[in-house]
């Protein structure tokens, strides 16, 4: 395929929240309003940079991702007036996927409806649980009552494809607190659930809690359990599991998302922010400082930049594509030259394989990361 007949995404990273959750690795900033007001600034000129390449060629958006951090940590309102900046320099598809990711306990009614009536028509929460009991050792503010709360204002602001965000194996957390929030999930009737196995990252505060024995590690084996009673319970439910962490209604696979997948193309704007167009794949400075210094001094803050052989691309189709449950095509793995690979993990049960595709098997799910390690 010719790189200009991908897809086409967008992804504008705002790396902001109103604290650090205890598990959370990500770069990200305190919001305060003097580094809101630069990260704006400077957004603005990144916008401005890549409008003046042509970097696009003319390509239209198939899907527009305001992620972070928190993305309304930012007022509705400038959301709002960036997407119509951004529409205005990028030609749009009609039937783009306009995603914002968001924070039950800090929007509003308002809030939605300004992001509703912009152009955003699909929204994700970060939900993480239906028990208020387990925010408290992963540090995640609010209740359990704001998530319910923020769907129902969502619904009537006009949003109708709603991703909840979920984590499993969490301190304190078992079997059947996992199978009570799945539950509650479904009074809320979402179009699409994400999730996600806690994992504990180096240098976190989850990491130190742990260390010190203030609260448990996660269990591997509970959480395999947790993951096997997702599947069971949401494809009761009529969700299709279409990638390892993510379930959906029909029709409401995250189009965005699909691009990492299926060696689509997006370009990244804010710190931290990766993108991948024209073989290259290339990253944002993350810090929020030498980002703006960079715009201020028009240029682009770009830290890092490979550009990929043919033989890399394929290996990266392969890779990326085991993520979806259907898999890859067999000659996939002929063509990135890794049949030997494939043979092995087969042969420990982690692929299957019939004469038309490779899948991970329920073993390779749980083991993704394994499987990746050995096919790069």
């Amino acid at each position: 395929m010719n790189p200009s007949d991908k897809d086409l995404g967008l992804y504008v990273h705002i790396p902001f929240c109103r604290r650090r959750c205890h598990f959370c690795a990500f770069y990200l900033e305190i919001a305060r309003s003097d580094r809101l007001a630069l990260f704006h600034s400077a957004l603005v000129q990144e916008i401005s940079l890549y409008r003046r390449q042509e970097s696009l060629n003319g390509r239209a958006l198939q899907s527009i991702y305001f992620g972070g951090g928190t993305p309304t940590s930012l007022p509705a309102d400038q959301l709002a007036a960036l997407l119509a900046l951004i529409r205005s320099i990028w030609p749009t598809a009609g039937t783009a996927e306009v995603t914002v990711e968001a924070h039950p306990s800090s929007i509003t009614v308002r809030d939605l409806t300004t992001l509703a009536d912009a152009g955003f028509n699909r929204i994700s929460f970060g939900a993480e649980s239906m028990a208020d009991k387990d925010f408290v050792s992963i540090g995640r503010f609010g209740h359990v009552q704001d998530t319910t709360a923020a769907v129902q204002a969502a619904r009537r602001a006009g949003f109708r494809n709603i991703n909840l965000d979920l984590m499993y194996g969490l301190p304190g957390q078992f079997l059947p607190d996992w199978i009570h929030t799945l539950e509650s999930l479904m009074t809320l009737t979402p179009s699409h659930i994400s999730c996600y196995a806690l994992t504990i990252e180096k240098e976190t505060r989850l990491a130190q809690d742990i260390a010190r024995n203030c609260v448990p590690p996660p269990d591997d084996m509970l959480q395999i359990d947790m993951e096997s009673a997702a599947e069971r319970f949401l494809t009761d439910a009529g969700f299709s599991r279409y990638e390892i962490s993510n379930y959906a209604k029909p029709d409401y696979a995250c189009r965005h998302n699909l691009l990492y997948w299926t060696g689509g193309e997006y370009l990244g704007l804010g710190p931290s922010a990766q993108s991948y167009a024209h073989g290259i794949r290339f990253g944002n400075i993350a810090d929020l400082e030498i980002y703006a210094a960079c715009l201020k001094d028009n240029r682009l803050p770009i830290t890092e930049r490979t550009l990929l052989s043919a033989s890399e691309r394929r290996r990266d189709a392969l890779v990326f594509g085991l993520r979806l449950l259907r898999g890859v095509p067999r000659q996939a793995v002929t063509a990135a030259e890794r049949d030997h690979q494939i043979d092995e993990l087969i042969a420990k049960g982690l692929l299957d394989a019939d004469h038309d595709r490779v899948r991970l098997t329920s073993l390779g799910r749980r083991y993704a990361d394994t499987v990746a390690e050995q096919l790069f």
